[in-house]
């Protein structure tokens, strides 16, 4: 009769394991890899990484199709050690999976090497109301929303551009946005600042922009930055958001936060309008060209208006 051991030793001859740092590598690079948690619900949501789809093991040559609909799928699965899911991938293999990885030493592992670590907290009544709407979206539905929940974006600039993005962004649920801007409402941004109000005149725009945005969604924690990002402070900031939306409307800025967002490795998203025109590009690190790249230098001063 077969032992543990022994089935162990036979899976790891035809299951091939990739360490934690293997597999965030793997992520980050935008690999299409499906993770898959291997444990009960109750582990899975005490702590797990992001994006990974939990299928208790018992189940799962019966939902596998639901993550994995081709044989070819890249799957890579994990439990809490990296037992449970040798064995598991083992069985995938002999259904006919053919790119299946285990994760060695599991979930464990990744959390003590200072991975992410995502934790699922139970919805209130009223965000299940709130974010209905969302949960009806399979691009979204209850996973995302609890996403979007712990997701923190920074956003430079609270005026034209910054003031539809920060509304819509609290309206959807993002968690944490920090909200940068050193200007003052002035009458001149009403008629396009919609963050702002007619009593917000002559107050600093964080401070305007952050009571517009608890009133819309008291979920959202907002950080106040009433300051301007230079060279000095600018790696300090951005380090702890997820991602850096960019609605500056300086050439000098846009340079800056993209150098960062790349030695940083976080996403940039930039937008610009002049008039009636406008474009939005997201600069991804590892996936494609950075500003500067499609952009080397910016135009002489005064050439392009801001």
């Amino acid at each position: 009769m077969k032992t543990l051991k022994d089935m162990l030793a036979e899976a790891r001859q035809v299951v091939p394991e990739q360490g934690p740092a293997d597999l965030k590598r793997r992520l980050d690079a935008g690999e299409p890899v499906v993770v898959v948690d291997v444990r009960d619900p109750d582990e899975y949501r005490d702590g797990h990484i992001e994006d990974a789809a939990n299928i208790s093991r018992g189940f799962l040559e019966f939902r596998i199709g639901t993550v994995a609909p081709e044989p070819s799928t890249p799957l890579v699965l994990y439990c809490q050690t990296g037992l449970r899911s040798m064995l598991a991938a083992r069985q995938l293999k002999e259904l006919g999976f053919e790119n299946v990885v285990n994760l060695q030493g599991g979930f464990q592992k990744w959390a003590q090497s200072g991975l992410p670590v995502a934790k699922d907290r139970p919805l209130s009544t009223e965000q299940i109301q709130r974010y209905s709407r969302h949960f009806l979206l399979p691009q979204v539905g209850e996973k995302g929303q609890r996403k979007l929940l712990r997701s923190k974006v920074l956003l430079i600039g609270a005026g034209g551009l910054g003031s539809p993005t920060a509304l819509y962004l609290a309206a959807a649920g993002v968690g944490t946005i920090g909200l940068m801007d050193g200007d003052v409402v002035d009458v001149s941004n009403l008629q396009r600042q919609i963050l702002h109000s007619t009593k917000d005149v002559g107050r600093p725009k964080v401070e305007s922009g952050t009571e517009t945005i608890r009133n819309l969604n008291p979920d959202v924690n907002v950080i106040s930055l009433p300051t301007r990002i230079d060279v000095d402070n600018v790696m300090d900031i951005i380090k702890d958001y997820d991602l850096v939306v960019d609605g500056s409307d300086n050439f000098d800025t846009r340079y800056l936060v993209n150098d960062a967002c790349y030695l940083a490795g976080k996403t940039n998203i930039h937008g610009s309008i002049f008039q009636f025109e406008g474009m939005a590009s997201v600069f991804a690190p590892n996936q494609g060209p950075c500003y500067r790249c499609l952009y080397p230098t910016p135009p002489p001063a005064g050439l392009v208006p801001s």
